[in-house]
């Protein structure tokens, strides 16, 4: 039988550490139908994680070099696949379905494509979602921290902000996703917080508006208010987003509240824990935990196996009895050191060979 390129891609897909997994129904490849032409499809099947010039995959290809620059010139451009600087100039390479060519639709992104995605995250995210290490990572919300605890740069939503050199802040995907099929949540929707270390990178996007490091910060503590959790790539280097999510409509943190899969999203390093000096059973910050990690007895008690460490309920308890501290043994861990470790670690877990698409 043979294979159409939308089925060629979606195997390319599933190849990578993210992963993409099929369907009973097929959702995967109507969706890839909605996003790429037949042609972009091959195309992108074709492509491999490094970045490769246009001249270095047409000579792989067999193809006419300016005819190949064109289309991945043009699917660069709708984020359905990866471009950058590589050796010989710009570079262009697969990127995964998620994260990555999904969240660069949210201009695109309509009530057809809305409903696919909805479509296959209940036949297939929870397969992307149960494998470790996770794609995302929670830090927590700033002055949650008991006091004189040492964080990590890597571990500090504003230490991130602060080391970028370009901010900038777009839509969030997963509200709008889940507005359009008719869901939404009361979450503000302009809180998703891209970086990048290159001075004016957002300058010309039509999706990101670019901000300044005030306002970058300002958006952090705006989002931090709104009860909203702080997530980004599982990696201790390279976090070019900040993710400010929430579990009605985030893809991830769904998972944990829709799909059941506790570990969907990395934990920080950090936990709660309740002053019961302090604590006056007052119930203020039920409001704020989204994971059923409190339970209200004589005073407030944690769960720790639903505790992902945000703090947002820390900002909501009057009395300042909460606080989070850092967990201990195999929960203390760091994460990956980079992107590379991670995909590493994915692929092994996956049983899968990363060198096929490197």
């Amino acid at each position: 039988m043979n294979t159409t390129p939308y089925q060629h891609l979606a195997h390319r897909l599933d190849e990578l550490p993210n992963g993409f997994p099929s369907t009973p129904e097929g959702v995967e490849l109507r969706l890839l139908a909605y996003l790429y032409t037949p042609e972009e499809a091959e195309l992108a099947a074709s492509l491999r994680l490094t970045l490769e010039t246009p001249e270095q995959v047409a000579a792989r290809l067999g193809s006419d070099p300016r005819t190949t620059r064109s289309q991945l010139k043009s699917m660069a451009r709708r984020g359905l696949i990866n471009a950058g600087r590589a050796e010989g100039g710009l570079g262009y390479g697969l990127l995964p379905f998620v994260v990555g060519v999904y969240e660069m639709q949210v201009a695109r992104l309509d009530a057809e494509m809305a409903r696919l995605f909805e479509e296959y995250y209940h036949q297939a995210f929870g397969a992307i979602l149960a494998v470790q290490p996770p794609v995302h990572r929670v830090i927590p919300v700033g002055q949650s921290l008991q006091a004189g605890t040492e964080i990590q740069p890597y571990e500090s939503a504003a230490e991130i902000v602060r080391s970028a050199q370009a901010w900038g802040v777009l839509d969030c995907i997963c509200r709008k996703q889940k507005a359009l099929v008719g869901e939404p949540c009361q979450h503000p929707i302009d809180v998703c917080m891209a970086f990048s270390q290159q001075p004016g990178a957002f300058d010309q996007s039509s999706v990101v508006r670019t901000l300044t490091l005030d306002e970058a910060l300002q958006t952090l503590e705006r989002a931090a208010k709104a009860g909203l959790v702080h997530s980004v790539s599982n990696s201790q280097s390279g976090l070019g987003y900040i993710c400010n999510c929430c579990t009605c409509a985030c893809g991830i943190l769904r998972g944990i509240k829709e799909l059941g899969i506790l570990n969907a999203v990395a934990h920080s390093a950090f936990i709660n824990t309740v002053n019961e000096d302090l604590c006056n059973a007052c119930s203020t910050c039920l409001e704020g935990c989204q994971f059923d990690a409190l339970h209200l007895e004589l005073v407030m008690t944690v769960d720790p196996l639903h505790c992902v460490g945000c703090g947002v309920c820390v900002q909501l308890c009057p009395e300042g009895a909460l606080s989070l501290v850092r967990r201990s043994g195999q929960a203390a861990l760091p994460p990956p050191v980079d992107e590379g470790e991670w995909r590493q670690a994915r692929a092994a877990a996956r049983g899968i060979d990363l060198n096929a698409v490197l």
